[in-house]
């Protein structure tokens, strides 16, 4: 063989053994995705959290990131949380969806349209907001019915006023808290007939300074006793009532230990059982779209004093608190709550 027929051979045979590697690197699974007979990920369960506020706030956020982290720890999800409100919540969701997360959680009751919306265009995703009212075969919600907590609340408040004036201080006006707020002054109103409660808004979750001013004006007003649906916002309300020596009543997560030194009781959601059982029926394909109703039966939703003043509540008080709850837990009594 000549020796330019040698090089052409040579030249051949380096093309041939690249070509074999490069289909080698094509079988081998290091460092990609596995692909499924389905065209799904094997790679493992992702859980997301759409959280309207930081997940620091020491209330609504932050008690939804425990349930999150439960997901991670009890069920070895794969876990991401990111804040979306307003025209953030579809691409956020939409987003997760596209990059295989199996459960997206809108915590919240703006969370639950735009999931179900979604849910027809990414058929493996489960969509769940905690809150609302609108399902689909892969989309719900789950509603806490912590109407019971503000209801025992209510009832406290208006025991320990000595105006005869109570408060609610909200962020968004949003049905979930119109409902709770409306339990609130039920429980208040069965207690003491003649209460008079004043509700402000100040229409946004974060505004310290806002909810602040909000509290001010409904102490100006005689409230002496405040509770407030304000998320990150919750420390405005407390500043407020340290500031002119009334009480306040935390919401959502356990709030008496609050450095402001004057929460008396906390309307407590406890999140993690009922993200954990929800997270466990969508990794094992047995979700189906719904609306649950999750209580104080289930151990979801508690009222809860602050031991270092309870001093400030008569044993009177404690007793009744005490049997509502009784009465609560036996289905004697029916906490009032708005459908929606």
């Amino acid at each position: 063989m000549s020796r330019e027929g040698i090089r052409k051979l040579g030249r051949m045979r380096r093309i041939l053994l690249a070509l074999v590697a490069v289909g080698l690197m094509g079988c081998s699974s290091g460092g990609g995705k596995s692909i499924d007979s389905k065209g799904g990920s094997n790679e493992g369960f992702k859980v997301a959290l759409l959280t309207p506020g930081p997940v620091n706030d020491s209330g609504w956020s932050a008690m939804a990131y425990e349930g999150l982290v439960a997901i991670r720890d009890e069920l070895g999800a794969e876990i991401s949380n990111q804040e979306a409100r307003g025209t953030q919540i579809r691409d956020a969701m939409r987003s997760y969806a596209q990059r295989g997360f199996r459960l997206v959680i809108g915590h919240g009751f703006e969370y639950n349209e735009p999931g179900v919306e979604l849910a027809m265009d990414f058929p493996d995703t489960v969509f769940v907001s905690s809150s609302g009212g609108k399902t689909s075969a892969n989309a719900g919600a789950f509603r806490f019915y912590l109407e019971q907590g503000f209801y025992l609340a209510g009832a406290m408040a208006a025991d320990l006023s000595k105006s005869g004036v109570l408060a609610m201080i909200g962020g968004p006006k949003v049905p979930s808290i119109e409902s709770t707020f409306k339990a609130f002054e039920a429980g208040a109103k069965a207690t003491r007939p003649s209460v008079r409660v004043i509700t402000l808004f100040t229409g946004q979750d974060s505004d310290v300074a806002a909810a602040k001013r909000a509290t001010l004006e409904a102490i100006s007003q005689g409230a002496d006793v405040v509770i407030h649906q304000a998320n990150a916002a919750a420390q405005g309300v407390f500043e407020a009532c340290r500031e002119k020596g009334v009480l306040a009543i935390g919401s959502n997560a356990n709030q008496n230990d609050n450095e402001s030194g004057v929460v008396v009781g906390s309307a407590v959601i406890v999140a993690k059982p009922a993200f954990v059982e929800l997270a466990r029926e969508v990794k094992e394909g047995r979700y189906q779209g719904s609306i649950r109703l999750i209580g104080m039966e289930k151990g979801a939703i508690d009222f809860v004093l602050n031991p270092k003043l309870e001093s400030r509540v008569p044993e009177a008080v404690k007793q009744k608190l005490a049997g509502l709850k009784e009465k609560i837990l036996s289905g004697e009594l029916i906490v009032p709550k708005d459908e929606f």
